[in-house]
């Protein structure tokens, strides 16, 4: 199935918009785990405690690459979509470059990673996306208004009397988006912006960092990000569930935190 139809079998049928984000550092692993294989141990754990709570997971790249663990990585994603098969993979890598390079991008998401979307970056322009997005089954999360504070120094310029962020939006929303594929990157940090881009792009899905370690709030967020029909969100949270416990007990520990998160979004959609 498409990413967009797992999407939204997950917020309809499973009845979450929380999105796990997977961001292991090896500092923090759990000690008792074995070391030739705790890397894909703590995921693998993560994974089936949260499953339940999850409508994506989102693996991020540089977390794995740094450890020349892009293997793992390829394992732990064969392992979600045989274990857990109606819950899509969002691989969070933020590429961006020219065109030709970027099929080669594309291909490693969705062909070697088998992910079901890509987060990629639009700062060099359509020929850049547009890789992605030809492949019509798949996603392609596209950055906007960023949960980091340094996005402001890009994503605020004037851009024809709107801020480039908004600019981005607009483009994505009625130039880009030829396959219906397409969704933007919006933090949590910023609710009155998030407001602001659910405006201008409808429907379209909204992945949402900034939730749990970055502070932002579930409630304001969930007003603003949310679609006339409830949903179009995917709030992401990472080390708030993942290092939610430290001990043997750290795959319950982080079904607990994933369950209290995805309540709260479920209660601030009321």
């Amino acid at each position: 199935m498409s990413f967009n139809t797992l999407l939204r079998s997950r917020w309809t049928n499973a009845n979450t918009m929380l999105c796990v984000g997977i961001d292991p550092d090896p500092h923090r692993i759990p000690a008792h785990l074995p070391r030739n294989d705790a890397l894909f141990q703590f995921c693998r754990v993560i994974v089936d405690a949260t499953a339940d709570y999850a409508c994506a997971f989102k693996p991020q790249f540089a977390h794995f690459a740094a450890q020349g663990a892009e293997e793992v990585l390829e394992e732990l994603i064969d392992y979600i979509h045989n274990a857990h098969p109606g819950i899509p993979v969002i691989l969070d890598a933020k590429r961006g470059d020219i065109g030709s390079t970027a099929e080669y991008y594309a291909r490693e998401a969705f062909e070697r990673y088998r992910a079901d979307a890509v987060t990629v970056n639009p700062y060099l322009g359509a020929d850049s996306v547009k890789p992605y997005a030809d492949h019509a089954d798949k996603g392609v999360i596209i950055l906007c208004r960023t949960s980091n504070a340094g996005g402001s120094d890009l994503q605020f310029l004037d851009c024809g009397g709107q801020p480039l962020y908004q600019h981005v939006a607009r483009l994505v929303a009625e130039k880009w988006n030829a396959n219906g594929n397409c969704g933007l990157v919006v933090g949590a940090t910023f609710p009155a912006e998030l407001a602001r881009v659910r405006e201008i792009v409808g429907d379209m899905p909204l992945l949402i960092p900034g939730i749990g370690a970055q502070g932002g709030d579930v409630i304001a967020t969930v007003k603003a990000g949310r679609t006339a029909g409830g949903t179009g969100m995917i709030i992401s949270s990472s080390r708030a569930i993942l290092y939610a416990g430290k001990g043997e007990d750290f795959g319950a520990a982080a079904r607990i935190a994933a369950k209290a998160t995805r309540d709260a979004i479920n209660d601030a959609n009321t």
